[in-house]
């Protein structure tokens, strides 16, 4: 078994475990054996860094066995620059979830532990997949815990919110199916992707399957319009979820551009390149201020989110090195943000039970420990110089001016929408005379949330003043895909 598989299958083992032997009686190890599960699977990714060659677009770390013989379907796994990162995140998160629910998580607690692990697994599987069936199971199979985690440990509206997630991203995961035969139909009986890039499409076909794609990964961006799950999902989601959620799931879908779209249909990528780039802009500006207006916290990040997002895309589409680098460290520097703001607000449910911005005021008062945490954690949010929320932003606005100046400014705008609605929360909640009885009687953060918050300040502000270790993975991949959509435009 290579390290990529036992990046996959070391937390659903034990998650799996978890499920058949854990009970409430016995929480605390049930606790303890999910941490182990959570530090054994990021522990077995460590090496995958020591070991990836910089200098190559080639896949590394390839593992191929037969699947299913019959249709040709292999168990094939590798990563790449592009995909390289969000193996070792997904991993990272996991472990920072798993610690972050250690108290707020009591019924259940070896299901809902379970769920997050097997969760880990699958969605590793996703990056690392070559093979289009097995990505198909894996990018379809993470709905399944997630929806129990939102289903089961959600809020009042946890079941409406369940099936939203679950229909939204469904239906469109069904047309990619049909382009996913489709390809393997004219690829000669082959579900490889590398072949699927190498096939000689007419501008009509690419048409077709680039939409088809769009259906299923636009959704799961979430790209304006079809983004009206994520705000609900996020409020009702437990605090564990709605990290997992922004931090990694929102990846899979501008992960499967960069792997489906970009390179199976280059001619009509660039085509429609004025499509994705008006919903990117869309996502950035109108979106940003929709997160002004409102008044619960878990859903003004959640429309951040969205608004984040709209950076990836955008950079994606520009079609220059600076923009789908960019891109691709947004989605990794997204990845520590979203989680530190879904996991700082999770702290003050814990102890307030509210996520509305009016129960609280003057929170640094009686927690400054924390306040201080959640200010950097803002300020990335923002996008302020030194943090990572800075970097991947940067890198897209300069891609985009490369392209285009009037889109590059317009992008640049959500820089100023980013500090509005990120500060004015912060300034509603945090700072002030104490808002009421409940704040001047907050305790602030015990060791354990502390050395939480601490992880994910360090790694914010380690890729935000150094974030050469992220790109150099990524440059030779990234100069090896533009090249092949350059090439097939040429052609």
């Amino acid at each position: 078994m290579g390290l990529l598989s036992l990046a996959i299958w070391t937390p659903i083992a034990f998650g799996v475990l978890l499920l058949a032997f854990g009970s409430d009686k016995h929480a605390g190890a049930v606790r303890w054996l999910a941490l182990i599960g959570a530090l054994a699977g990021f522990a077995v990714t460590l090496p995958l860094y020591e070991g990836f060659k910089l200098g190559t677009a080639a896949m590394q770390f390839v593992e191929k066995a037969p699947w299913i013989e019959g249709f040709n379907i292999f168990y094939h796994l590798g990563v790449d620059g592009i995909s390289f990162w969000f193996v070792p995140l997904t991993a990272f998160i996991t472990v920072i979830v798993v610690i972050a629910s250690w108290e707020s998580i009591t019924e259940r607690v070896n299901q809902y532990m379970g769920a997050f692990l097997i969760l880990s697994g699958l969605m590793i599987g996703v990056f690392a997949a070559l093979d289009g069936m097995l990505f198909y199971v894996f990018f379809e199979a993470t709905l399944i815990p997630m929806y129990l985690i939102i289903g089961i440990w959600g809020g009042p509206n946890k079941i409406y919110a369940a099936f939203k997630f679950f229909l939204y991203t469904l239906l469109g995961s069904l047309l990619m199916l049909i382009a996913l035969i489709y390809l393997y139909n004219v690829s000669g009986g082959s579900f490889d992707i590398a072949t699927w890039h190498k096939l000689p499409l007419s501008g009509r076909t690419q048409t077709l399957l680039f939409f088809a794609f769009f259906a299923a990964f636009a959704v799961k961006v979430p790209m304006w319009p079809v983004h009206t799950w994520l705000p609900d999902v996020h409020v009702e989601a437990p605090t564990g979820g709605s990290a997992v959620l922004a931090a990694i799931m929102l990846k899979l879908g501008a992960y499967g551009f960069l792997r489906f779209s970009l390179p199976i249909a280059p001619d009509a990528s660039r085509e429609w390149a004025w499509l994705m780039i008006a919903l990117s802009l869309i996502a950035v500006i109108y979106v940003g201020l929709v997160a002004m207006v409102q008044k619960d916290m878990k859903k003004l990040v959640a429309y951040s989110s969205v608004a984040h997002m709209g950076f990836v895309t955008l950079g994606f589409f520009i079609f220059n090195d600076l923009g789908v680098s960019g891109g691709i460290v947004q989605m990794i520097a997204h990845g520590f943000v979203s989680a530190a703001m879904f996991l700082s607000i999770g702290v003050l449910y814990d102890r307030v039970h509210s996520r509305e911005i009016s129960a609280y005021g003057g929170v640094v008062n009686t927690m400054p420990n924390f306040a201080a945490f959640a200010l950097l954690f803002t300020m990335a949010n923002c996008g302020l110089p030194g943090t990572a929320g800075f970097v991947g932003e940067w890198m897209v606005i300069l891609g985009a001016v490369k392209s285009n100046f009037w889109v590059g400014l317009a992008a640049a705008t959500a820089l100023i929408w980013g500090a509005a609605y990120s500060l004015w929360m912060f300034k509603r909640v945090y700072l002030g005379a104490p808002g009421n009885a409940h704040v001047k009687a907050l305790l602030d953060i015990n060791s354990r949330e502390f050395f939480v918050m601490a992880l994910l300040a360090i790694a914010v502000l380690y890729m935000g003043l150094y974030p050469r270790p992220f790109t150099d993975v990524m440059d030779t991949s990234v100069a090896e895909l533009l090249k092949h959509v350059a090439l097939s435009k040429l052609n």
